[in-house]
């Protein structure tokens, strides 16, 4: 319902354009099975990071032939999925999920550990999904370690060269 910005003698008007887009909301995530199974991963971890958390979706969907809907592309030998980071995106923006300051890493509000005990995967989902998270546990874990580690030289030599 735009109209025709009218032309007076030396004056020019702008037309505001609208641009809907889908809000994203609670009732959402409830109905996404990908969204919830991310906030059960991440319980269950209890603190990951996103470049972990790639990695060890991009296994579980190769290795242990659990379906997502993300797509992931191999940067340097590291999965990567667009459609992974946005929904990691929303469930921050949501109060969902948040970022550790210190480590930086991702870990379940009281308000999603809350709203994942009120939308819980049924329990054979529930029960395949943590045995291959287990499973996969000490490879994510191992993988933590050497960013951790390889990020701590990094701003220490950083620190030292002042």
């Amino acid at each position: 319902m735009s109209q025709k910005p009218q032309q007076s003698s030396g004056t020019t008007s702008k037309e505001l354009r609208i641009i809907a887009r889908p809000v994203a909301t609670l009732d959402a995530v409830k109905k996404d099975p990908d969204k919830l199974r991310l906030l059960t991963i991440i319980n269950h971890l209890q603190v990951v990071s996103e470049r972990s958390l790639n990695s060890l979706i991009h296994m579980l969907i190769n290795e242990k032939n659990i379906k997502f809907k993300y797509s992931f592309v191999l940067v340097d030998q590291i999965p990567s999925s667009k459609e992974l980071s946005e929904d990691i995106r929303l469930l921050l923006y949501l109060g969902l999920i948040e970022t550790e300051p210190v480590l930086r890493k991702l870990r379940l509000t009281s308000s999603g550990k809350e709203f994942l005990e009120q939308n819980k995967l049924d329990e054979n989902s529930l029960n395949e999904l943590l045995k291959a998270v287990d499973e996969l546990k000490e490879k994510i874990l191992s993988e933590e370690r050497v960013a951790e580690f390889s990020a701590r030289t990094t701003r220490s030599r950083k620190r030292f060269r002042r």
